[in-house]
C-alpha cells in the first residue's frame, strides 16, 4: 500500500446451460481477481492487438486493441486504463457484455473517454505517488459474465498529420462491487435516534442545521438546511480499500458538478452498488487514494457521502484537475449527454449545495476566483473567476457533466441561494 503524507490546512438468477466463450490460445479465461481477502474484486485483461481491418472487413482503422468474446467472472461495471494518467485517448472505447446465465449480448456500448479531466492535481501527494493512470469513465453494465472489447484510434488525419496512436498500457478493467448492506430504509424518527450508525445522516431544519454547525441564531447565517446523507458505511464503502489518511484544504469556496458517465439503466436500490464499483474503479483501477467525489446523488435525489475525512470537513477530492483545492465535487449517477437529468436528482444538488457551501459562507448564485493548480485549460497559477456552482467544463475541456445537466446548473444555483435564505 502507498504512504500519503497528510496535513490539515484549515438477484436471484434460474439455472442456464452456459457454453464457455473462445479465448486466445494458452490464455486463462479470465484474470486474477485483485483484492481477493475484499468484498468484491477486480480483473484486469490487457488489450491485444486485433487483426487488421482487411482481416476482419470491419473498416476499422490499423492499431485497433481489444479482446474477442471471452468468458469471465461476474462484474458489473467496466471500463478501459493505460499507464499514463496525462496520455489521451483519441478515438472510442466501446464494450458488449453478455448477461450472467443467460446467452443475451448486449449491443456494443460507448465508454466516454475520461482521459485526465478527473485527477488528483499535478503536484499534489496522491499524484506524486506514481500509481495514478488515465482512463475511460467506468460503465455500469448489471451482473455479467461475458465481455468483448474494442478500443480504435482516430481514422489518420483526423486531426491533421501522422495518425496519433493509442495510449500504452491498455487493459479492460471489470469489476464486481460485491454485497453492501441492506437498503438504509426508515422514517425520519429512526434517522434521527440512530444517527450515523445506521448508515444515514437525518436531514435536519434550518435551526438544528444552525445549532449542528455551532452558528448563533442572532448571527443569521445563510445556510440551508442539511440534506439526508448516506454514509460511506449506509452504501457500503470497504475502508480497507482506501489510503488510511484524510487530505484536507481550508475551505469550500466553490462546488464542481459531474455526471458519472456510468449510463442510466441502474435502479435506484442499485446506487449504492454502483457507487461501491466508482469507489473501487477510482482507487483500484485509476490508483487514487479513495473515491474522487466529496458527494454523489442518484437519480431518486439520495445524497452519498464520498470520498471520506467527514461530511461537514473540507475534504481535497480527486474530481476537477487544477481545481480540486477549496472546491467540493458532486456527482450525479448517470449520463447526461443526451438525457436530461431527473428533477429530483437537480433538486438534491439544490439543497446538498445550500448546505455545503453555507458552512463556508458562500453564496450559490455568486461568483469565486480560484487558482488552477495546471494541468488542463488553465496554466499553473492563473487565477480564473468562475461561478460558485460550476460544471466540471468550466474548469477543464471535457462535456462533464453533459449538455443536459449542465443546463440546469442555473436552477440548482437560484434554489440553492433560496434555500440559504439570501
Amino acid at each position: 500500500m502507498r504512504t500519503f503524507r497528510v496535513s490539515a490546512i484549515g438477484v436471484t438468477c434460474t439455472a442456464a446451460l452456459v457454453l464457455p466463450l473462445a479465448t486466445p490460445a494458452g490464455a486463462a479465461p479470465d484474470a486474477p481477481a485483485r483484492d481477493s481477502g475484499l468484498p468484491g474484486s477486480t480483473q484486469s485483461l490487457p488489450l491485444d492487438a486485433l487483426p487488421p481491418p482487411s482481416a476482419r472487413a470491419t473498416g476499422a482503422p490499423a492499431g485497433e486493441r481489444g479482446l474477442a468474446e471471452r468468458q469471465v467472472r461476474p462484474f458489473s461495471l467496466a471500463g478501459v486504463v493505460w499507464d499514463d494518467v496525462d496520455a489521451e485517448l483519441h478515438g472510442t472505447a466501446q464494450v458488449r457484455v453478455r448477461a450472467t446465465g443467460t446467452h443475451r449480448w448486449s449491443g456494443w456500448h460507448d465508454l466516454e473517454t475520461h482521459n485526465a479531466e478527473h485527477a488528483p492535481d499535478p503536484g499534489s501527494v496522491e499524484r506524486a505517488a506514481g500509481a495514478v493512470k488515465g482512463s475511460t469513465a467506468p460503465l455500469w453494465v448489471d451482473p455479467s459474465d461475458g465481455v468483448e472489447v474494442r478500443v480504435r484510434p482516430e481514422a489518420p488525419g483526423t486531426r491533421g498529420g501522422a495518425p496519433v496512436p493509442l495510449p500504452a498500457g491498455l487493459h479492460l478493467e471489470l469489476v464486481d462491487p460485491g454485497e453492501g448492506p441492506q437498503e438504509v430504509t426508515g422514517t425520519a424518527g429512526a434517522d434521527r435516534a440512530a444517527g450515523r450508525e445506521s448508515g444515514v445522516l437525518p436531514a435536519l431544519d434550518r435551526a438544528e442545521t444552525e445549532a449542528a454547525a455551532g452558528l448563533a441564531p442572532a448571527a443569521r447565517p445563510y445556510i440551508g438546511p442539511r440534506p439526508r446523507i448516506v454514509t460511506r458505511k449506509g452504501w457500503g464503502a470497504e475502508e480497507k480499500l482506501r489510503e488510511k489518511g484524510f487530505a484536507y484544504t481550508r475551505t469550500v469556496k466553490a462546488a464542481f458538478v459531474h455526471h458519472t458517465a456510468t449510463g442510466n439503466t441502474y435502479r435506484c436500490s442499485q446506487a449504492p452498488s454502483v457507487i461501491r464499483g466508482i469507489y473501487r474503479f477510482h482507487v483500484r483501477s485509476n490508483g487514487w487514494r479513495d473515491l474522487g467525489y466529496n458527494f454523489l446523488v442518484d437519480k431518486c435525489g439520495n445524497v452519498y457521502e464520498g470520498r471520506a475525512g467527514g461530511v461537514t470537513r473540507a475534504v481535497l477530492g480527486a474530481h476537477t484537475l487544477g481545481f480540486n483545492t477549496d472546491t467540493m465535487g458532486i456527482a450525479v449517477l448517470g449520463t447526461f449527454r443526451d438525457s436530461r437529468p431527473s428533477a429530483a436528482a437537480v433538486t438534491a444538488v439544490s439543497r446538498l449545495t445550500a448546505w455545503k457551501l453555507g458552512l463556508s459562507g458562500a453564496d450559490p448564485k455568486g461568483k469565486v476566483r480560484l487558482v488552477s493548480a495546471g494541468g488542463g485549460t488553465y496554466k499553473k497559477g492563473r487565477r480564473v473567476e468562475m461561478n460558485v456552482i460550476s460544471g466540471h467544463r468550466d474548469g477543464f475541456a471535457t462535456d462533464c457533466p453533459g449538455a443536459r445537466l449542465y443546463k440546469k446548473l442555473g436552477t440548482a444555483r437560484t434554489t440553492a441561494a433560496r434555500l440559504q435564505g439570501r
